[in-house]
């Protein structure tokens, strides 16, 4: 059996799309509708708005607009790693994503750059597409290391990765996951805008503004709208709060903070 999927909702700028799950309310909106005056502010990445709740579910449950994600895979194809979940096996039954470099598989599994960044290798030539999680500890905050930290574990995952189309970074604060502490807008946006120039500099400028560069640590309904408001920041990566579906549809329809006065 695979690991607990998460689930993802990924949405447009535009359309509204309506989506009834069992632990999401039918009023959950996702996208901004067109017939609101305005201009959306520029959004750095691809334009798409990514959230991703990490909450059980059972994907048949779910509408086509919200994809699963599982949360580990193996390095590659079959063997005897007990305990492992093969890339294949996710395409089997149907899951499309994969969150690689938790602060968990990191730094209580004792998983290293390397071997991350070649998980995320193999999982992506199997199209299982990766959410890459950055982060620091909270002495390396400390000690001014925050930038350090992340292009150390973004250099692994693009010494391994050569198509980063099918990638979504996820910044999360180790400090921050689980804990009720959460970056400000301004901590955050500097983190998320360092590393897509990051990306301009070591990848590309293509990929670099393509890229979407997600935000994870004790996001809830009552930060999101100001974290939404930054512009490199392109969606989250939500914990508990998606457990309770009232505030993960506030999270999700963050997205119209996007949005200013014409």
């Amino acid at each position: 059996m695979a690991a607990a999927p998460s689930s993802l909702a990924s949405s447009h700028l535009s359309p509204i799309a309506a989506v009834s799950t069992p632990a999401v309310p039918h009023q959950l909106r996702i996208g901004c509708s067109r017939r609101r005056a305005g201009r959306i502010v520029a959004m750095a990445g691809s334009g798409k708005f990514f959230v991703g709740g990490n909450w059980k579910c059972v994907k048949n449950s779910l509408t086509g607009r919200i994809e699963v994600s599982a949360q580990n895979v193996w390095i590659g194809k079959g063997g005897a790693y007990t305990g492992e979940i093969s890339a294949e096996q996710l395409v089997d039954i149907g899951c499309q994503w994969v969150i690689l470099g938790h602060s968990e598989r990191r730094h209580i599994i004792g998983e290293n750059d390397e071997f991350i960044g070649k998980k995320a290798a193999y999982a992506l030539s199997q199209n299982v597409k990766v959410i890459a999680c950055i982060g620091e500890l909270l002495e390396e905050r400390e000690a001014g290391k925050t930038f350090d930290v992340c292009f150390r574990q973004m250099k692994a995952f693009a010494d391994s990765i050569s198509n980063w189309a099918d990638v979504v970074i996820a910044y999360e604060p180790v400090w921050a996951i689980g804990t009720g502490k959460v970056a400000t807008p301004e901590q955050a946006q500097e983190v998320h805008a360092a590393v897509r120039n990051w990306l301009k500099t070591n990848i590309s400028p293509d990929v670099a503004s393509s890229t979407r560069i997600i935000y994870g640590g004790s996001v809830n309904a009552a930060n999101c709208a100001e974290l939404a408001k930054k512009e490199d920041i392109d969606g989250f990566l939500v914990g508990g709060a998606s457990l309770k579906g009232p505030d993960f549809a506030t999270i999700i329809n963050s997205v119209t903070a996007k949005k200013v006065a014409a």
